[in-house]
């Protein structure tokens, strides 16, 4: 996630204030959080946000500011997307996959708004705290120049998917502001792969290592759930909140072994179906806490 600097200044914006009077309607969500390897091939690009129903989570504002209705990523994002309920479904989906309580309770922070501030700026989005009260009240700034830029056949499922990846940003944890920036990241993109939004060109990759970020440890982290059980992700995040983070004790402590042998063993996996063997890794009994 990078930050972008201020631009020069901008003209009146045009606001669409939307508050949630009634709850976040209740979105259809894939087969599983944990796909086994490899996933289906994806015929359309058409997004597909979560069906589970989300638990009983405090519904924050949502407001739209475009600064430059004449540019042409506002045509764009106003005719391919209702901005309405892609907000509220994306605020949903990232509540369920985060913070549903089964079978352990989760701890959602208290967003009270998010304002998606359509801007001419370079890079793709950056989520922020706004100055008077941080840590209630986010923006996230998307830019009108990449939306811009997107083939119209991917749109839609695009912009969703960069407004769900911004929007984690507005409700995980973080461990005080000690955890791994590719851990942050590749969370993001997790909740983005479980809603169906990732785009053609991501890919499991090996190299390097498992805190790359984005799409490459959300991979893993989709290895981890389909190992470890439904809510592993949910519990990494949960143990992020109120303590630093401290990599020996927060993996082992959580699942039982180092994140290097994690991460080894899935680089073993996805070459072995690269390969076709299609052998699973199994988990030792007891080995959980």
């Amino acid at each position: 996630m990078t930050i972008i600097p201020s631009t020069t200044p901008v003209p009146k914006p045009y606001q669409i204030f939307m508050s949630p009077t009634s709850p976040a309607p209740s979105p259809p969500a894939p087969t599983s959080s944990a796909v086994p390897f490899p996933l289906p091939d994806r015929t359309s690009q058409t997004p597909a946000p979560s069906s589970t129903p989300p638990t009983a989570h405090q519904s924050p504002t949502l407001r739209l500011e475009i600064r430059s209705l004449s540019h042409p990523g506002a045509t764009k994002f106003l005719t391919s997307v209702t901005a309405s309920t892609l907000l509220s479904t994306a605020v949903a989906n990232v509540q369920t996959h985060l913070y549903s309580s089964p079978p352990s309770p989760t701890h959602c922070p208290p967003t009270r708004s998010v304002t998606v501030v359509l801007r001419d700026i370079g890079g793709v989005a950056y989520t922020t705290g706004t100055e008077l009260d941080p840590s209630h009240h986010k923006e996230i700034h998307f830019s009108l120049n990449y939306i811009a830029t997107i083939r119209p056949d991917r749109l839609a499922s695009e912009i969703t998917g960069v407004l769900t990846h911004e929007l984690v940003h507005c409700y995980q944890h973080n461990a005080q502001g000690t955890c791994p920036g590719g851990l942050i990241e590749g969370i993001a993109d997790w909740v983005r792969l479980c809603c169906g939004l990732d785009p053609p060109h991501w890919r499991r990759e090996t190299k390097g290592k498992w805190d790359g970020g984005y799409q490459h440890t959300a991979y893993f982290l989709e290895y981890l759930e389909g190992r470890f059980g439904v809510g592993t992700v949910r519990r990494i995040n949960e143990r992020l909140r109120g303590r630093r983070y401290e990599e020996k004790e927060f993996w082992t402590g959580l699942l039982g072994r180092p994140v290097e042998q994690l991460w080894g063993d899935y680089i073993s996996k996805v070459k072995r179906d690269e390969e076709g063997e299609g052998a699973e890794v199994t988990v030792d009994e007891g080995t959980q806490t």
